[in-house]
């Protein structure tokens, strides 16, 4: 299928340089902005630039929509769409529903999300093979995105409708969640003197090395810590020193150490009295 993008930021520049190293033929491309549409027209092997999104969707047989969650349901609106073609969103949070004026005139809709972070796409493209995706999408356009898919290497995640607000909350979890975790370590670390700069030297490591061991052993394979220990004694101390830093501060540490909690169980080594000690001084401190 000859495939156009509508959007031209940088996740859109990363999938149409994965699918020009695979022979996957991207025809043509639309970006508000000219150099950013230029620019993923050389990452996918000299496409055409267009001059209006209808100008894209004319050329191709399935168009990506690749513009804000904002700006979705407007660009599809503007587009008058065939029958025979296949239009797909790249958003985790909207619903496919959005692209209903395009499926009214016919065309096959679904959604297409990779699992990536993209603010460098040199650093993107690399990382796409191994990395996964979530498709929505139905009969022959589900094994289009698939057959797409598995040429680049993307492991793929079938997703219901209607499962799109939990399914994207996770993924925060998984990304830019762990940047506030980060931040509170580092926040802990200035109160005694030490720079973000330091404190992210020793602790980037620990964090790569947790997700080392939980990529070889699995979530509760990898604990360590107190909670994993059963030291409740350390757990108190903690909560000790952090109540001179505030209340708010108390919290998020035993909010985080209660969901501890259950991969302790989950690991098996503790027994009950120990895991009951763990839960009695996480909420009674």
């Amino acid at each position: 299928m000859k495939i156009a993008f509508v959007g031209a930021g940088r996740l859109a520049q990363t999938l149409a340089a994965a699918f020009h190293r695979t022979e996957i033929e991207v025809v043509a491309v639309f970006n508000r902005s000219r150099p950013a549409a230029e620019s993923l027209a050389t990452m996918a092997g000299a496409c055409k630039v267009c001059e209006t999104p209808q100008q894209a969707a004319d050329m191709a047989d399935l168009v990506f929509i690749t513009v804000s969650d904002d700006a979705i349901g407007t660009v599809v609106r503007q587009v008058n769409w065939r029958q025979d073609q296949c239009v797909v969103h790249c958003s985790g949070a909207s619903e496919v529903s959005v692209l209903e004026p395009a499926a009214v005139q016919g065309a096959a809709v679904g959604g297409f999300h990779p699992l990536q972070i993209f603010s460098d796409p040199t650093i993107a493209l690399p990382r796409v093979a191994g990395s996964s995706v979530a498709i929505e999408a139905e009969g022959s356009l589900e094994l289009e995105l698939n057959r797409l898919a598995a040429a680049v290497g993307y492991r793929v995640i079938k997703l219901p409708p209607g499962a799109r607000g939990r399914y994207h909350a996770a993924t925060n979890y998984a990304a830019s969640f762990m940047l506030s975790l980060l931040r509170e370590a580092c926040d802990l670390w200035n109160s005694f003197g030490v720079s973000d700069q330091e404190a992210l030297a020793a602790l980037l490591p620990l964090t790569r090395g947790t997700l080392d061991a939980a990529t070889a052993k699995g979530l509760a394979g990898a604990m360590a810590g107190p909670i994993s220990r059963g030291d409740a004694s350390v757990v108190a101390l903690h909560l000790r020193e952090l109540a001179e830093l505030g209340e708010d501060t108390v919290d998020f540490y035993r909010s985080v150490s209660m969901r501890q909690l259950r991969l302790a169980r989950d690991k098996g080594h503790l027994d009950n009295a120990v895991l009951e000690r763990l839960d009695k001084t996480l909420r009674e401190s």
